[in-house]
């Protein structure tokens, strides 16, 4: 029986010239690809119309990629790329926050609402969190293969060691291994396939998108409750989050957690 994993993976499926094509941006593009065909699928359901479909999918994807990027770049080292702004475009190196993208995609839906579907913005939240689930941990699998955001060193068989050196390993030096760690990624990943099955069965089976905010609100719940309580196995991202009783992550999580119940709750008390 082994007794940890070691992890060799490397992050590059293939380069042209001096530019890495990488499983992190694969698995990321193939989320998104997925969840298109999925919110597709939803619109044949509610015969809506189809013009919407594929704006929804462009303020979603810039909402996204820009409100994780900087949510990475501002809330975890704001020093470091705002004295080095040309790093922040570097987004095929990794480095994007869920909670800077959920807040770039209700900015993006604002827009959306405004200037699309002049329906509510919940309207658009309750169909697009049905597939977010899945784009989620399509982009921790993507941290699994990039050798970070893993989690404290544990004697569990199920520990992987990562390659702490990644850089210069890429270059030709002998790797250097973390002591085995939990692999938080996939943890992550499981938690976020969960959330994504059960919104999937509500929406489809249930047709809970008829009472307003509720898929939402489970949405929210599920995702960053597990996200707050996974963080306690996690190792900072920052040296500034050694000081504090809970981490960024925790604390950013808090919010939409509490959000997430109160659309539970104001959805389950009107009537169909």
């Amino acid at each position: 029986m082994l007794s940890f994993i070691t992890w060799t993976a490397d992050p590059a499926i293939f380069s042209i010239g001096s530019r890495e094509i990488r499983w992190y941006g694969l698995a990321f593009a193939f989320g998104f690809l997925i969840g298109y065909k999925i919110v597709e699928r939803m619109w044949k359901n509610e015969k809506l119309d189809t013009a919407w479909l594929d704006q929804l999918l462009i303020y979603t994807m810039i909402g996204t990629v820009v409100g994780a990027r900087l949510g990475h770049c501002l809330l975890y080292a704001p020093q470091y790329y705002l004295s080095n702004p040309i790093e922040i475009l570097k987004i095929w190196e990794g480095g994007l926050a869920s909670h800077g993208g959920t807040l770039g995609i209700i900015i993006a839906i604002y827009f959306y609402s405004k200037k699309v579907s002049h329906k509510s913005m919940m309207w658009a939240f309750d169909k697009l969190v049905v597939p977010t689930g899945l784009v989620a941990a399509m982009i921790r699998l993507g941290n699994l293969m990039n050798h970070e955001i893993y989690g404290h060193a544990t004697d569990a068989p199920w520990g992987f060691r990562f390659i702490d050196n990644l850089h210069q390993w890429k270059m030709g030096a002998a790797p250097v291994f973390t002591a085995p760690s939990h692999p938080t990624q996939l943890y992550e990943a499981l938690c976020y396939l969960i959330t994504f099955a059960l919104c999937m069965w509500l929406y489809f089976r249930k047709e809970a998108f008829k009472k307003e905010g509720l898929l939402f609100g489970i949405f929210m719940i599920c995702i960053f409750a597990s996200r707050f309580f996974i963080e306690f196995l996690k190792n900072d991202q920052e040296e500034f989050e050694a000081s504090m009783l809970i981490n960024m992550g925790q604390v950013l999580s808090i919010p939409f957690v509490l959000a997430g119940c109160w659309f539970v709750y104001r959805a389950l008390q009107k009537k169909n």
